[in-house]
């Protein structure tokens, strides 16, 4: 069974966003009964994630590009920035629209100006009469990047023949905000910098006086590392192996010191689980919106400050020795001290845990494999700047525990898996303390079993959790929660040709965002591919 699995799993996403937009609350007739299987078309994708919120203001729309991919040629472009809305703004918001029909799988694909990845997004698989989606993102960060004229670059790696007919069409734009006086410039908020790295090295700005990595890190590529999650080491009998287990870990270094670590997000692609009916309408969590991982290099500005490139290095902890699957792009986004030619400073502290990682085997009828991993880093460093000494400390504790249980053949095959990131910054300058905490966790918990009728089922539950509070001299300013969780219960008849699976399956998301700024909670809901519920409760 498992080589079915494995190769509806490969074959999803080959290459290496931002919400995905769908209509408003559907209308009483859009809530039909739906069939008693799917059929040859369903619902445009859309999950309940909420829209970019857009400032009031006049605007400029740029089309930054326009392609059809049918194969892994990228698309090359150029981008001028808009003349009719100043270059400084109070929002930027990226758009793509797509459609695609016939036969495809899942695809990975970015969008490079400038150099800077500003997109990072993967497709939904068509229906035979095809499907339309959108997708937005805040770009605003990117500011820098985006005043001047740039090349363009963009990717969708696809591949067209006989059996899989589906061609790409893409349509990405930007739409500039002016910054005019009922909208509020978030000065902090904009980098004033953003840069690549040339040859792995990083030079920056003798003044700069905040430093954040951001690295937009996925397993994909046709092998195993897709699904890493799932890996086991020698000696279960499993079809993918890791010598040392599921656990995964990005981190990055300065001049090779430890810098910052993250647990990667276990994205499910839109063909994940051996099963696409699952994600037909309603994706997992972060399917079309891959986020970058973030990492504060503050601590090491005063050592980055001193004019020469130094190196950076982005790598996978778990990947198997000469394993590809992994791709990890970094921008680099800086603060600078606009009164100062140069912010000296120093790296005080550099503590690192030892990364504990252990997977235990257990062999019976019913395969067994128990993860656990840990790891704990801190950093700290000083700035003088133009407005005094500047500390900062950044405390990050990951922790991993999962459950994998399989058959032999492999023809059931679950697993219960908790990620948790804790991420505290502490700044100490003028005034008293500020701390940001964001806890991060990542759940997944479902099981995909083959029938003796060759029925296949998958049970999946995925959870996109976060919790940030921040605090002033030790008392809360600020505070927000996410919980991001999707369901999905799908079963079809396996190796037989499409029109004859009779699949039929239920999926849900619920988004619920909440705290010192607000409330957002949506609730989506289908079955065999049609939309059966859209309600917001704030």
């Amino acid at each position: 069974m498992r080589s079915r699995i494995i190769m509806s799993m490969l074959a999803g996403v080959t290459l290496a966003a931002s919400a995905l937009l769908g209509a408003g609350p559907a209308s009483a007739a859009q809530f039909a009964d739906p069939p008693a299987e799917f059929g040859t078309d369903w619902h445009d994708p859309l999950t309940a994630a909420p829209p970019v919120a857009k400032p009031d203001t006049r605007s400029c729309e740029v089309t930054v590009a326009q392609a059809q991919f049918r194969d892994f040629t990228p698309y090359q472009g150029s981008y001028a920035p808009p003349g009719d809305c100043g270059d400084r703004w109070s929002k930027v918001v990226l758009r793509l629209d797509g459609n695609v029909k016939g036969r495809q799988y899942d695809r990975l694909g970015y969008l490079h100006i400038g150099g800077v990845e500003v997109f990072r997004t993967s497709t939904p698989q068509p229906s035979p009469d095809g499907i339309e989606w959108s997708v937005e993102k805040d770009v605003t960060r990117y500011s820098d990047t985006l005043r001047t004229e740039q090349p363009v670059e963009m990717l969708i790696g696809n591949v067209v023949n006989d059996t899989y007919t589906g061609i790409i069409d893409v349509k990405v734009t930007l739409t500039f905000y002016a910054a005019e006086s009922t909208a509020k410039k978030a000065e902090t908020a904009t980098p004033d910098r953003v840069l690549t790295l040339q040859d792995g090295a990083l030079t920056a700005p003798r003044n700069s006086e905040r430093i954040v990595a951001e690295v937009y890190a996925t397993g994909s590529g046709g092998g195993c590392e897709e699904y890493w999650y799932l890996t086991v080491p020698d000696p279960a009998p499993y079809s993918c192996m890791a010598d040392n287990g599921p656990y995964r870990e990005v981190q990055i270094k300065v001049d090779g010191q430890l810098a910052g670590i993250a647990e990667p997000f276990p994205t499910v692609w839109t063909g994940g689980w051996s099963n696409p009916f699952l994600w037909y309408v309603i994706p997992g969590p972060r399917a079309f919106d891959i986020k970058p991982i973030e990492y504060d290099l503050t601590p090491f500005a005063g050592l980055l400050n001193d004019g020469r490139p130094h190196r950076i290095d982005v790598s996978v902890v778990g990947v198997p020795e000469g394993q590809t699957g992994w791709s990890t792009p970094v921008n680099v986004l800086v603060w600078q001290d606009a009164k100062s030619e140069h912010v000296s400073g120093a790296l005080t502290q550099a503590k690192a845990g030892t990364l504990a990682n252990s997977s235990t085997y257990t062999p019976g009828s019913e395969h067994r494999l128990d993860t656990a991993g840990s790891h704990r880093l801190t950093v700290a460093g000083y700035v003088d700047t133009s407005h005094g000494r500047v500390k900062t400390t950044v405390s990050r504790k990951l922790a991993n525990t999962s459950v994998h249980r399989w058959t032999d053949g492999e023809n059931t095959d679950g697993l219960k898996a908790t990620w948790t990131d804790d991420e505290t910054v502490t700044v100490d300058g003028r005034g008293p303390a500020t701390a940001t905490r964001t806890q991060r966790t990542y759940t997944m918990d479902g099981t995909t079993t083959l029938g003796a009728d060759d029925r296949l089922r998958t049970v999946l539950t995925l959870g996109d959790l976060a919790a940030v509070d921040e605090t002033r001299g030790g008392r809360r300013t600020a505070w927000s929660r996410l919980d991001d969780t999707y369901a999905g219960d799908t079963t079809y008849t396996a190796n037989v040709p499409r029109d004859q699976r009779h699949a039929v399956g239920t999926t849900s998301e619920r988004y619920r965002l909440y705290g010192s700024a607000g409330c957002y909670d949506r609730t989506l809901a289908t079955a065999q591919g049609v939309l059966t519920e859209d309600r917001r409760n704030c």
